[in-house]
């Protein structure tokens, strides 16, 4: 009787295991159909991108932004759709509100956090990111088209690309204000110890930045990059109220 009961409760335990065995072949494989479909997903994004014609927007994009954000997305396959999302937002946004002369505060800030949220891929959960929103919606120029699209680009990707993600302390500081007469973005991010390597475009970015706020705002604006403590700091701050006067006194 009692071997009987022994048999028994060995067989039963040989039974759950085999059926936690399938349960994981189970998950595992759909696992793999996902993966295999973020990489076709990603062929075909590469694919329509590359026949897009955006000869007239060269000016107006990071060249790397592209492989950036595919980058970020096919280290993680778990987050498929969410990301998948938030680079579609991000590909309509380039692709046809930068055919504008100017874009609303609120179409610029929705981009840079879907932005943001795409570079957060290659961060870990525990990593320090701090984004703060000082934007009041109730602002009268909250609405009005006085921003150069993508105008956020180079300051929140220079972050990502420059912080330091190993140190204990490392961290990510992202701020939008909209306050009085004046737009400003405070990027900070803890300096990475470790050389960058140089590249032959490396620098383009924030020289094509400069030159888009001289053209533009001219004398409208304020840009600040300096190291303090082994944190990068960069503030830009536009003078919109100032800059839309001088529109309208220009006809």
């Amino acid at each position: 009787m009692f071997i009987s009961k022994s048999i028994l409760f060995f067989s039963s335990i040989i039974f759950l295991l085999m059926g936690y065995i399938v349960y994981l072949w189970i998950k595992a494989k759909r696992l793999n159909k996902i993966h295999q479909k973020l990489q076709s997903d990603l062929k075909i994004l590469e694919n329509k991108v590359n026949s897009f014609e955006l000869e007239g927007i060269k000016y107006k994009i990071n060249p790397h932004l592209f492989k950036n954000i595919l980058n970020s997305i096919q280290s993680h396959a778990y987050q498929t759709y969410f990301s998948l999302d938030k680079l579609s937002n991000v590909l309509d946004y380039i692709l046809y509100e930068t055919d504008k002369q100017f874009v609303s505060v609120k179409e610029e800030m929705d981009f840079a956090l879907n932005l943001i949220e795409i570079n957060k891929l290659k961060l870990s959960p525990l990593f320090d990111i701090k984004i703060k929103n000082r934007i009041n919606e109730e602002h009268p120029l909250f609405g009005q088209e006085l921003l150069a699209p993508m105008i956020s680009v180079d300051l929140i990707e220079n972050a990502f690309k420059h912080a330091d993600l190993q140190s204990a302390d490392s961290f990510i500081s992202i701020t939008f204000e909209l306050k009085d007469d004046f737009f400003a973005l405070t990027v900070a991010n803890k300096i990475s110890s470790k050389p960058n390597l140089k590249k032959p475009n490396s620098g383009l970015g924030k020289e094509s930045m400069q030159k888009r706020l001289d053209i533009i705002y001219k004398d409208c604006y304020k840009l600040e990059q300096f190291i303090e403590n082994d944190v990068f700091i960069s503030h830009l701050k536009l003078n919109l109220f100032e800059y839309k006067a001088k529109m309208l006194a220009a006809g």
